[in-house]
């Protein structure tokens, strides 16, 4: 040390003279990289290095974010994970940023947790010309494989007569149904990118349904929240983060297997479903530019499997939740089913449009259960003024924490500026825009005369250039699903036990595991 002081110019400072010298620096360092303008907004005092971390319960970010808007404004700003962001919280800030001033907000920031594993590649965390061009092939494929039209509708029929034996075979005695929706879901998004469903049964598949839970729920945790802030620390340390990577790398190396078996047998001409289509596109030469190359298919699978089946599980899992809490709303829903539809026919798309309680209660449902609270993060890529206040623009440095080779772009320019978190759960619960923004209500959902009517806040999807990808997909199944198991069965929870709606927060808000018992009616 003192050869390194004296080198340095600085032999004449002891240990201690050095211990202030470091904390001047680093404390310098802090204050220089988070300055912000005077006009930016206002938000809890932070601490140097850490932030605001030490404000902020993972579990119930959502609900702490509420609070700070009520006393710092709706558009607001902390220090957290490594990163600045700024939280809007209304339906009218986030139509503004993701709407009206889109264009500003279309990037994602680098978040450390998912650079790690994926770079700037898939459908959901990348940007630029990759992302562009792998969201256009995407929803066109998607398209063509029926999404969004009718010939898609009996393969989810289809599965959803599998759902229902497997709800029967336990005869109304208590049993968890989340695997079992978990199965049925995934199992449509399975045949649009593998070319195939899978048994309930399959214990390898469950495996890896396992494993994208276990992402999405291990998302919350305090030490993927400190990973994000001091990545460079916390990959040699343990904790919730590395178990995200492993089963992260497990479903990879399924999907690569998967992609491996479509190679060998692949007709360009004759494609098969997304896989098929995207090496047909790809051809013999990679095209990392576009995105069209083997590491980011891997990616971009596990984005359209993870998408397609983790958020409607838990839409449909907290549906019937509500439905065994609200039992005079199930029954209304069992009365219209039976008039619209009865009981000799199975449930179509077409049935939508004369079953407006159902569809009112569907939407009720994805409102309240609110499961993506915080919305995907956005960056600022232009100065842009909302209210009072300036957002800073992005500003650009040559960086990449992905450990894995193929993930690592080579000069990938990583963007690091004022992230911005548009909240979905402000806009889903905004006073100024629901009659009872905290009550089960599918009146929001109908006029006087009872007819269905849309609602200018409901964004369970997100909205602008990056809204999900598989809303018309997931708007099928729920209907779907959702209609034909009340079709045919009466659900209630097991006898002596009362329902709650207590959450649990990771990726997703979703309801703590619970059991139901499902009557055949």
């Amino acid at each position: 040390m003192e050869k390194i002081l004296s080198v340095l110019g600085l032999g004449w400072l002891d240990g201690f003279s050095v211990c202030i010298f470091l904390c001047v620096f680093v404390l310098l360092a802090d204050y220089l990289k988070n300055r912000v303008p005077s006009d930016f907004p206002p938000g809890p005092r932070p601490l140097p290095l850490i932030g605001d971390l030490h404000h902020l319960d993972p579990k119930r970010l959502h609900l702490q974010f509420a609070e700070f808007a009520e006393k710092y404004g709706d558009i607001f700003s902390i220090n957290a994970f490594g990163v600045r962001l700024v939280v809007l919280h209304s339906y009218k800030r986030v139509r503004e940023a993701l709407v009206e001033k889109g264009e500003h907000f279309a990037d994602r920031p680098i978040i450390p947790l998912f650079e790690e594993v994926m770079g700037n590649k898939g459908l959901v965390v990348s940007n630029g010309n990759p992302w562009k061009q792998q969201r256009r092939f995407a929803l066109q494929t998607l398209r063509n494989f029926g999404i969004g039209k009718k010939s898609l509708e009996p393969s989810i029929q289809l599965e959803a007569n599998y759902l229902i034996e497997a709800f029967s075979s336990n005869k109304g005695k208590p049993f968890n149904a989340q695997l079992l929706i978990h199965n049925a879901v995934s199992n449509i998004i399975c045949c649009l990118v593998f070319g195939e469903r899978f048994e309930y049964s399959d214990e390898k598949y469950h495996r890896i349904l396992k494993a994208f839970n276990d992402v999405v729920e291990l998302q919350g945790s305090m030490s993927v929240q400190i990973f994000n802030a001091f990545p460079w620390l916390m990959r040699w340390l343990p904790g919730a983060h590395q178990t995200i990577f492993k089963q992260i790398k497990n479903v990879r190396d399924f999907v690569v297997d998967k992609v491996q078996e479509h190679k060998k047998d692949l007709d360009p001409s004759s494609p098969r479903d997304y896989i098929d289509c995207f090496l047909a596109e790809m051809g013999e030469k990679e095209d990392p530019d576009s995105g069209f190359e083997m590491a980011n298919l891997s990616v971009c699978t596990l984005d359209l499997f993870g998408a397609g089946t983790e958020t409607t599980t838990t839409t449909l899992n907290w549906g019937l939740l509500y439905m065994i809490y609200y039992p005079q709303i199930q029954e209304k829903v069992h009365a219209e089913i039976d008039v619209v539809i009865g009981s000799s026919r199975q449930p179509c798309l077409s049935d939508r449009e004369n079953m407006p309680y159902t569809n009112a209660v569907i939407h009720e449902i994805q409102r309240m259960a609110n499961i993506l609270p915080l919305n995907v993060p956005r960056l600022a890529t232009k100065d842009v003024k909302m209210d009072k206040y300036t957002i800073p623009k992005v500003r650009f440095c040559e960086f990449s924490v992905a450990a894995d080779p193929e993930l690592r772009m080579n000069h990938f320019v990583s963007p690091q500026g004022t992230v911005i978190l548009p909240t979905l759960n402000s806009v889903l619960h905004d006073e100024t825009m629901w009659e009872s923004p905290h009550s089960f209500n599918p009146q929001h959902f109908l006029d006087q005369e009872g007819k269905f009517r849309k609602r200018d806040a409901f964004l369970p999807f997100s909205a602008g250039k990056r809204v999900c990808l598989g809303e018309q997909l997931a708007r099928m199944e729920l209907f779907l699903f959702f209609t034909c198991l009340l079709q045919r069965f009466s659900l209630s929870m097991p006898a002596g036990e009362q329902p709650t709606l207590e959450f649990k927060l990771g990726g997703a808000r979703a309801p703590k595991p619970y059991q139901l018992c499902a009557t055949l009616r």
